[in-house]
């Protein structure tokens, strides 16, 4: 078996790149356990076990004396096969685990493999498996076993049965990833992608500027008739794509964020990142889109506030503030300035319905009487000193 043993261990250390020093010693520490239960050795008792390196020949020693037995030699030759092959695994789930480490942020090829409650698991080029979790996973998109799949790779966690390997069809990052592999000009830098905003399965809002005047950022993302931007709506199984042209004017920058909406008027408040965006009335329900769509991943996309109205309700909103920075007095006197009126008298009045002088004055007495506590002498008195505040004064 020695030769045999170190020529399997030379072996390993050039494919898997594991190095015969590691080897060697978990072969050794492997056999030690080994001998403890196979020699009936005592706990005081000492043991070595020792592997020559160039013979490969297994040595055990017993309080320092070489000790020989037929079955250990069985059981040695078993064990290092056994380590040998764990610390393939162990070493091959490094390999895999350092190179999606390296990986992460990236789009991954794949096929489906199966089902498992929800997830998707991925076959990884046969290199090792992927899972794309329910909640990675697009609404619209409906895969089957078998069938061919792109994925972003989300993240790499480490686990008792190797690497997991966490993939995303819902990440924004998703997006930007396909348009670096479709558009060269994003690829090689002179277009940039400022910004995504993404409702999986249903729309994506990109900003895109370019570095160079010559090149057109929108242009250059949607492609001649249309077919680079096409490509990653097919990718994406349908998914809407509005390719946004970013502006530092942050008016302009609106505009291109809501369109296809056209835009009357906006008014900024830029402490607060919030702005008033005024559309005619046949604008309105497309600024703000299906469900609020659009002006949804319009905010997103540009981290503003924004409040879509139109002239009429802009001018009803102003009416609304107006009205409200009005003096408290100018609605008229309160409950609170009846004379004579105990706490608990006041509580039963507002608890009855009765918010104001003016309400008892439009009361007869058999209607006051009914309230909790007033009868029919203290029912008088109060539309007297109601009639007093209705007065001028």
């Amino acid at each position: 078996m020695g030769q045999e043993l170190l020529a399997i261990i030379d072996q390993i250390e050039r494919e898997k790149g594991i190095k015969k020093e590691v080897l060697i010693e978990a072969v050794q520490s492997a056999l030690l356990s080994a001998a403890r239960k196979v020699l009936d050795i005592k706990p005081d008792e000492e043991i070595k076990i020792e592997l020559d390196q160039n013979t490969g020949k297994i040595r055990t020693f017993k309080n320092g004396k070489e000790i020989t037995s037929i079955d250990f030699g069985r059981i040695a030759a078993s064990t290092a096969r056994q380590v040998i092959i764990q610390k393939i695994r162990e070493a091959e789930k490094e390999v895999v685990f350092k190179e999606f480490q390296g990986r992460v942020g990236e789009i991954v090829s794949g096929t489906v493999y199966r089902f498992e409650k929800g997830n998707i698991i991925v076959d990884l080029l046969g290199k090792t498996e992927g899972i794309l979790l329910k909640r990675e996973q697009s609404p619209q998109e409906d895969f089957k076993v078998g069938q061919r799949i792109r994925a972003y790779v989300a993240e790499v966690r480490k686990d008792i049965k190797g690497p997991q390997i966490i993939l995303s069809r819902t990440h924004p990052n998703l997006v930007k990833k396909l348009f670096e592999l479709e558009v060269p000009e994003i690829y090689e830098g002179i277009v940039e992608i400022k910004s995504i905003a993404r409702q999986p399965g249903e729309r994506t809002k990109i900003a895109v500027w370019s570095k160079n005047e010559k090149v057109d950022s929108v242009g250059a993302c949607v492609g001649m008739r249309g077919n680079r931007v096409r490509n990653i709506v097919n990718e994406l199984h349908g998914e809407k794509i509005d390719i946004v042209r970013y502006h530092d004017d942050i008016r302009e920058y609106i505009k291109a964020a809501l369109s296809p909406a056209k835009i009357a008027e906006i008014k900024l408040d830029k402490d607060k990142s919030r702005a008033e965006v005024i559309v005619d009335d046949d604008q309105l329900s497309l600024a703000i889109g299906k469900h609020g769509q659009n002006v949804r991943l319009a905010c997103r996309l540009m981290g503003w506030e924004l409040d879509i109205r139109t002239k009429a309700m802009a001018e009803e909103k102003k009416k609304e503030k107006e009205g409200k920075a009005k003096p408290e007095k100018e609605e008229g006197p309160s409950l609170e300035e009846l004379a004579g009126v105990g706490e608990k008298t006041l509580a039963n009045l507002k608890e009855a319905g009765f918010k104001n002088p003016e309400d008892i004055l439009k009361a007869n007495i058999k209607e006051l009487t009914k309230v909790k506590g007033i009868g029919e002498k203290k029912a008088k008195k109060l539309i007297e000193e109601a009639k007093k505040l209705s007065k001028p004064r």
